[in-house]
C-alpha cells in the first residue's frame, strides 16, 4: 500500500489551512522569536525554530503581497470606473 504524502509545514508554496490568517502565522511568528531572543534553548531547537520563523515570515510576506495586489486591482478599477 503506498504511503499518504503530507504537505511539508516547512514548505511557503504550501496550501495554507483556513486557520493561517495572516494573523495567526504572524502571532505564531512572534512566539518564535520571543523563544530565539531568549537565548536558553538548544542548538537542534534553534535551528528548527530558526527555519519555522524563515517559513512563516515567507508565507507572511506572500500574504502581504497578495493583499497589496488585490488593493491596487481594486484602485485600478475604481480609478477606471470613475473616468467613464
Amino acid at each position: 500500500m503506498a504511503q499518504a504524502e503530507f504537505p511539508n509545514p516547512t514548505d511557503p508554496e504550501a496550501p495554507e489551512a483556513a486557520e493561517d490568517s495572516f494573523e495567526a502565522l504572524f502571532a505564531r511568528l512572534e512566539e518564535v522569536t520571543a523563544q530565539l531572543e531568549a537565548g536558553d534553548v538548544a542548538l537542534d531547537r534553534a535551528v528548527a525554530l530558526y527555519e519555522e520563523g524563515m517559513t512563516l515570515a515567507q508565507r507572511c510576506q506572500r500574504l502581504l503581497s497578495e493583499a497589496e495586489q488585490r488593493i491596487e486591482q481594486l484602485r485600478e478599477a475604481y480609478d477606471g470606473a470613475g473616468a467613464q
